[in-house]
């Protein structure tokens, strides 16, 4: 665990983004997306009315699981797809903690896995970045649960034939609460979505597309490029109609349960496109399987966002509740009561 605040309390107000930097030199490779993703993450933690040493940030295996050393706050390196459950307990023992999870493709959903939908499914209150390039790149350029089929890879030399998942349609059918998709290539969108996941109330999923320049250097771009991203990635807005093109000429319908791209003009107007609503889950799932179809927009912006108690809450309030109906307890007298049995 680390522990490098090594300046003075500073009141909350007079909070800024150097507070938040280590003397520690930031090491990943020349272009790696996730500078900017903690560019973005020390900017936003002094705007939200937290004291510093309220903050945690806990990772597992990977090149973004560095983060820890680089954000001076409390933090925790764990095991390699164990970052959750280390996160749950801090947050259970410290309600008051805001806890920040960074993880990757490969640490988040391979060894992670279980570990990520039972996090998501309890409602655990915090925050989950998972850093995408669609790689393991640590440990040189596997292919990982998110890598397109047919990539050839290091470990898949002719192809994985593997089927990638799908992040955002994963944590929703886990149950989240908050679900979210950026990029580290438009810091001004993903500062926004990491300021609405920091303000929920309950686990806030984020998927951020973090380019690796040395295995899979360009595949977002197609999605996230400032050349290209205007014709090939739509932008969720609440109440805001599902429309995205150069010139603002194509929208998103809803044909047969399913999303369908319609060219504004004659048959379509901007009236017959969907009103994005995020708390509507079914429309949420079905933008969501836009994200591995090449005929359809890429989807960014917040796909879902509801309240509803969170396990940290329910289990102290649990805890509070048996104490003032029992009693405290005393671990002696658990210990030497009567209640046993012999085995002989």
């Amino acid at each position: 665990m680390t522990n490098i605040i090594d300046k003075p309390v500073v009141p909350v107000g007079e909070l800024t983004a150097k507070d938040f930097k280590t003397p520690i030199d930031v090491r990943w490779c020349a272009g790696c997306g996730d500078y900017s993703v903690l560019a973005q993450l020390q900017k936003i933690m002094p705007t939200l009315g937290i004291p510093r040493e309220n903050f945690c940030v806990v990772s597992g295996i990977g090149c973004s699981s560095r983060f820890p050393y680089y954000v001076n706050v409390y933090g925790f390196h764990t095991m390699h797809g164990r970052a959750l459950p280390v996160a749950s307990g801090i947050k259970i023992a410290n309600p008051d903690l805001s806890v920040w999870v960074i993880t990757g493709d490969g640490d988040g959903m391979a060894i992670g896995g279980n570990h990520f939908i039972h996090a998501i499914r309890r409602n655990m209150d915090i925050k989950i970045m998972l850093l995408n390039n669609e790689i393991y790149s640590m440990t040189k350029g596997q292919y990982s649960p998110t890598t397109q089929q047919y990539s050839k890879t290091k470990s898949s030399p002719f192809g994985a034939v593997d089927y990638p998942f799908n992040p955002i349609a994963l944590a929703l059918g886990s149950g989240a609460t908050f679900v979210a998709r950026s990029s580290a290539s438009n810091p001004k969108h993903l500062s926004y979505v990491m300021q609405r996941a920091a303000q929920h109330k309950g686990v806030s999923f984020v998927e951020i597309y973090s380019n690796c320049v040395i295995f899979t250097d360009g595949i977002f771009d197609k999605w996230t490029d400032k050349h290209f991203v205007d014709e090939n990635a739509i932008f969720l807005e609440e109440n805001k109609p599902l429309i995205y093109g150069l010139n603002r000429d194509k929208g998103i319908v809803i044909d047969n349960l399913a999303p369908m791209q319609v060219q504004l003009g004659e048959k379509y107007s901007e009236n017959d496109l969907i009103l994005y609503n995020e708390k509507n889950l079914a429309l949420a799932q079905m933008i969501a399987t836009m994200s591995y179809d090449n005929e359809l927009p890429r989807p960014f912006g917040v796909f879902y966002d509801v309240e509803k108690p969170s396990y940290d809450e329910l289990i102290n309030k649990q805890i509070t509740d048996t104490i003032n109906r029992m009693g405290p307890g005393n671990i002696d007298d658990l210990m030497r009561g009567d209640d046993y049995w012999e085995i002989k």
